[in-house]
C-alpha cells in the first residue's frame, strides 16, 4: 500500500498544475478614429471563432445600437466605444453563437433550416436554435 502512494505522489507531482485552455478568444484591438470606433482585429476574431465576419459585425451594429461597415479587415463603428465595452460584447457574441450550451465546447456550427439558424455542437450533437440578428 505505501508503494502505491508513494507512486501516486510521484504521478501528481509530474502532473502540470497549469490549466492550458483550447480555445481563447483573442483580444478585441480598437483603436478611435474621429468620432469611430475601429475593430483593427475582425478577421482575426472571425477566423478563431470560426464565424463569418459579417455575422460577427451585425451582432456588434445591434448590441450597441449603432450602423458601421467592413473597410478590409476592420469594422468600423460609429460612435466612440471605451474597448472593454467592445471586447465585453465579443465575449457575449461567444457565449451565445459559437459556446455550446450543453457541453461549453467552442466545436460548434452555424446551419441554416429554411429560415432559422442553428448552432449545432460537432463534440455532444446537441442541436439549438439562434436568435436572428
Amino acid at each position: 500500500m505505501d508503494d502505491y502512494l508513494e507512486m501516486l505522489r510521484r504521478a501528481r507531482s509530474n502532473i502540470s498544475s497549469k490549466e492550458t485552455k483550447r480555445f481563447e478568444v483573442p483580444q478585441a484591438v480598437t483603436q478611435l478614429a474621429g468620432r469611430q470606433t475601429v475593430l483593427k482585429n475582425l478577421f482575426e476574431l472571425a477566423k478563431a471563432l470560426r464565424r463569418e465576419p459579417k455575422h460577427i459585425a451585425r451582432y456588434m451594429f445591434k448590441e450597441l445600437a449603432v450602423p458601421g461597415e467592413i473597410r478590409g479587415n476592420e469594422l468600423y463603428l460609429q460612435g466612440k466605444f471605451p474597448s472593454s465595452l467592445v471586447g465585453k460584447k465579443i465575449d457575449e457574441y461567444v457565449k451565445e453563437f459559437v459556446l455550446c450550451h450543453e457541453c461549453s465546447k467552442p466545436d460548434t456550427i452555424v446551419q441554416k433550416a429554411e429560415r432559422i439558424e442553428i448552432l449545432k455542437c460537432e463534440a455532444c450533437g446537441a442541436r439549438r436554435p439562434l436568435r436572428a440578428i
